[in-house]
């Protein structure tokens, strides 16, 4: 009964060894693969803003800083030609009120020398170029996607006005007013988006300004494709169709992006999570060049994809967009040293208990007979562990010979082969020990001294 005791034990020692090898392989692998993860490194390309280098110039031009003085002086709102910024004027006349309001209206896409010869013209009490709403020293700027939206897919800069006037007076300014409406599109308008983009993946509406999909940019954003709507901006006042639901549901798992003007939607796969997110992160940071230049909408589209892209290895989703399933390795990884401590823990326990017979009588170091052995294998055994924790198996060959010496030996004693022959084989493991003890600089670890130390 004793011996079997004493032989499961065995089992289980050498068990435990086993485990902690496999998992300390698999911990190092796997930190061999991980530095090159990274959810930092985003291949969309850097922007660069210099202007006119993106084609936001339009041709419009303005006339000089007397002509405009006296138009505005000749009516309360003066619009020069190519001018987009539209308003509710009745919400525009209660907001001023009895406050004297001159308003200039200029067309986007002036360059520095026209917009500063409008920001000249005083006797304005309110300038608009674009739709850049400011009196000279405020400026009034949106701060949610409904607002962004009315700006940039519409020209409405009602709220814009109201605030800049409520400040103008003194007065708190009033509650935005979200006027959007949807209409959901006809069966024509509908029919005729989904043909172009099962065709071609890409449908541009008269009056838009996009002649195609940014290639580089939209593979980054979209690995697995997308499909595309390029609309003009949208008349003021007038419900809008909504396209995307209904294209989401011709279309489904497929991520498409509809532009209005250059307000851009993205509907599809991870909406609720990514849609809000894209487009805040994206006109809070441009609304302010694309209020008052005149982009060409692929320009615009090529950086709303570069901020896809940079989203998706944010590492603010932990993957890259879509979503992928948790690797159970890089759960788990945290925990393997523990577990590889734990194994080396109990395995040099039970490598201590069987030093001793069953009985409870030592072994001594010199003892050739049968019982002798097993302690002899089990201290050189003790000793390769101790050693494999300091030294990398590759760089010191004597150590991997000793152990495959050692696992001979192991497996002789099992089959009850010859006393001579085990301990041939523990003497040649001894040996390689003893050399890979050297190549350590350590002498504590020769075998001789080793198992003097702890069989004596």
């Amino acid at each position: 009964m004793t011996h079997r005791r004493h032989h499961r034990y065995e089992l289980l020692r050498w068990a435990l060894l086993g485990v902690a090898v496999v998992v300390l392989v698999v911990f190092l692998l796997a930190q061999r693969q991980s530095v090159d993860v990274s959810y930092g490194r985003s291949p969309a390309a850097t922007a660069r803003f210099e202007e006119g280098s993106a084609g936001e110039l339009s041709e419009a031009s303005v006339p000089s800083v007397a002509e405009m003085t006296a138009l505005v002086a000749a009516g309360p709102v003066v619009r020069l030609p190519g001018s987009t910024a539209r308003w509710n004027e009745q919400r525009v006349r209660e907001a001023a009120g009895d406050h004297p309001v001159r308003i200039l209206v200029a067309p986007p896409g002036l360059d520095e020398d026209e917009r500063d010869r409008v920001r000249d013209v005083k006797n304005a009490t309110v300038r608009v170029i674009g739709t850049e709403v400011s009196d000279g020293v405020y400026q009034a700027v949106p701060d949610d996607l409904p607002g962004w939206r009315a700006q940039f897919a519409t020209a409405d800069v009602t709220d814009l006005l109201v605030t800049l006037i409520a400040g103008q007076r003194d007065t708190p300014a009033p509650a935005d007013r979200d006027d959007w409406r949807w209409r959901e599109p006809t069966d024509r308008e509908l029919a005729a988006v989904a043909a172009d983009l099962q065709a071609t993946g890409l449908h541009v509406a008269a009056g838009a300004t996009l002649t195609g999909v940014p290639g580089d940019a939209a593979k980054n954003a979209f690995p697995d494709g997308a499909r595309y709507v390029a609309l003009p901006a949208q008349p003021f006042g007038e419900p809008v169709p909504r396209y995307g639901p209904a294209l989401t549901d011709l279309f489904p798992d497929t991520s498409i992006i509809v532009m209005y003007g250059l307000w851009i939607e993205y509907h599809g796969p991870a909406t609720a999570d990514f849609a809000e997110l894209a487009g805040a992160s994206f006109y809070g940071q441009f609304a302010g060049r694309l209020s008052r230049y005149d982009y060409p909408q692929g320009n615009v589209l090529a950086a709303y994809l570069n901020r896809v892209t940079d989203i998706r290895y944010s590492g603010l989703f932990d993957q890259p967009l879509p979503y992928r399933p948790i690797d159970p390795l890089r759960v788990a990884l945290p925990a393997l040293p523990w577990l590889f401590a734990a194994c080396v823990a109990t395995y040099l326990v039970l490598s201590v208990r069987s030093l001793r017979r069953p009985d409870g009588v030592k072994i001594r170091q010199g003892d050739s007979g049968r019982g002798g052995v097993p302690a002899r294998l089990a201290g050189l055994t003790a000793l390769a562990v101790e050693m494999s924790l300091l030294a990398d198996a590759r760089s010191n060959p004597a150590l991997t010979r000793g152990i495959v010496k050692l696992q001979a030996a192991r497996t002789a004693l099992d089959e009850e082969l010859p006393n001579r022959h085990v301990w041939t084989l523990l003497d040649e493991a001894a040996d390689e020990l003893d050399d890979g003890a050297r190549t350590l600089g350590l002498a504590s670890y020769r075998p001789d001294l080793y198992l003097r130390g702890r069989l004596s």
